[in-house]
């Protein structure tokens, strides 16, 4: 059995689309708990809203393929992000351990889409380069958002902290 170029484009939307989901999730969960991080709550919760509009994308490029994405893969990823949630919560530093996982996450998905991207040509799927490059340029956003506020929201865990402390 000869792998081609289309069958690893597949297997590489596939992958972003089970990463989107743990994304997802993982988002949900973190939004729920930044009360006392207003600023980064509404970030995550726009990149959150860009996220669902990532999947669309990610599905429309699958079905030009005739396919579909993984369930188990999907399902999976979503079991991982919410047990990923659940350790972080259990840490008296969540926001700084959130920031820092939250950032190369964003770092792994935009490997992820230049892949993909890479990918479009020999795959024959050029029609799909526009979604994708849609969804690399929020994570690349997002990615620098994160980047810009590791040092203000690490102040503000501190703050947080020290009112705790008070």
């Amino acid at each position: 059995m000869t792998t081609t170029a289309r069958d690893v484009y597949v297997v590489g939307l596939r992958n972003a689309h089970a990463m989107e989901v743990q994304a997802r999730e993982l988002m949900e969960r973190q939004s729920e708990r930044l009360g006392d991080y207003p600023d980064v709550q509404a970030k995550v919760k726009e990149h959150l809203a860009e996220t669902n509009e990532q999947l669309k994308r990610l599905e429309q490029c699958l079905e030009a393929c005739g396919e579909t994405s993984s369930t188990l893969k999907d399902t999976v990823q979503s079991a991982m992000a919410n047990t990923m949630a659940m350790a972080n919560a259990m840490a008296g530093d969540e926001i700084l351990k959130n920031t820092f996982a939250n950032s190369a996450f964003e770092h792994f998905e935009i490997a992820a889409y230049k892949s993909l991207l890479t990918l479009c040509g020999s795959a024959g799927q050029e029609k799909a380069r526009a979604l994708l490059e849609a969804n690399l340029e929020e994570e690349e956003r997002m990615a620098a958002w994160i980047d810009a506020h590791v040092g203000k929201v690490t102040q503000d865990y501190l703050a947080v902290e020290q009112r705790k402390a008070a």
